[in-house]
């Protein structure tokens, strides 16, 4: 059947829902171009008169704001972006690999047990918080406070069993005939899912690898406890905008937050193409 058209009263609903999710964007993209005079303006003002890109350039030169009055921050910017691309990319990446292969022995030769993948997934039932203050203990003990190593390890625990579970469920999904009649041909088993059933689950790893990385670059609580002075990310540097010496920066904090986007907008439109596809797509399906 075609599909049924939108009434009226349901295209007001649609639009008043687009409205209400897109709203806090256009807000936050407005203040990232307002001067620092319409920031607390009352009434507000939604769409500034003259918009500048003071906001940005303060990012990396933080005395760009001084001529309008306003003082700004001690640190750029720019070692925040990287530490959020270093931590967030190489996280992501080992993440996925092991998630991969852990999905693979658990889904195809049930490794460790069938209560293996709720262990798994236990790690995430508590609220960072509570196991804050253990990993802060136990990197103080290694030497790996304020360092990207550390930081990059407990993104790789934090998110693993994310990883895991959810490409678990896209091997799941595929035949074990088309893995069989790969090593019937004479492949190993490693090679049967190196050449055939990660190809096949590539839209799950795509998907999975988006959420990974979101999960690791919106990450702070950790961030902030394991940072100190040599390291530091998007989401702390955004934090320290409200403590700044002349009050909470509001348009620097929607600066650095339009530039954080930009990373998620842009992989998410990449690969939705991938995110449609069948994960069997020309396969013999059960």
């Amino acid at each position: 059947m075609p599909p049924r058209a939108l009434t009226l009263s349901g295209r007001i609903l649609m639009c008043c829902v687009l409205a209400l999710v897109l709203f806090p964007i256009f807000w936050l993209f407005m203040t990232a171009i307002k001067p620092p005079t319409d920031w607390n303006a009352s009434p507000a003002i939604w769409v500034p008169a003259e918009p500048t890109l003071v906001n940005f350039k303060t990012l990396f030169d933080p005395d760009a704001i001084r001529e309008y009055g306003v003082g700004g921050v001690s640190q750029s910017a720019g070692d925040a972006v990287f530490g959020s691309l270093l931590a967030s990319t190489v996280s992501t990446f080992i993440s996925v690999a092991l998630g991969t292969f852990s999905a693979i022995g658990l889904s195809r030769y049930s490794r460790g047990g069938r209560l293996t993948p709720l262990v798994i997934l236990s790690g995430r039932m508590f609220p960072p918080a509570a196991i804050a203050v253990p990993f802060v203990i136990i990197f103080s003990l290694l030497g790996l406070i304020d360092t990207y190593a550390g930081l990059i390890a407990v993104y790789i625990a934090v998110t693993l069993p994310f990883s895991t579970w959810m490409l678990k469920s896209f091997v799941d999904d595929l035949p074990r005939e088309i893995e069989e009649a790969a090593m019937l041909d004479g492949m190993s088993r490693l090679k049967a899912h190196l050449t055939v059933t990660i190809p096949l689950i590539k839209g799950g790893l795509f998907a999975t690898t988006m959420l990974v990385f979101i999960l690791n670059w919106s990450e702070f609580m950790f961030a902030l406890v394991l940072s100190y002075s040599t390291i530091n990310t998007i989401p702390v540097q955004l934090a320290k905008y409200v403590t700044a010496t002349a009050g909470t920066l509001y348009g620097v904090q929607a600066a650095l937050a339009v530039l954080a986007m930009l990373p998620l907008v842009l992989g998410g439109f990449f690969i939705q193409g991938h995110l449609a596809r069948g994960m069997t797509f020309g396969a013999i399906k059960q």
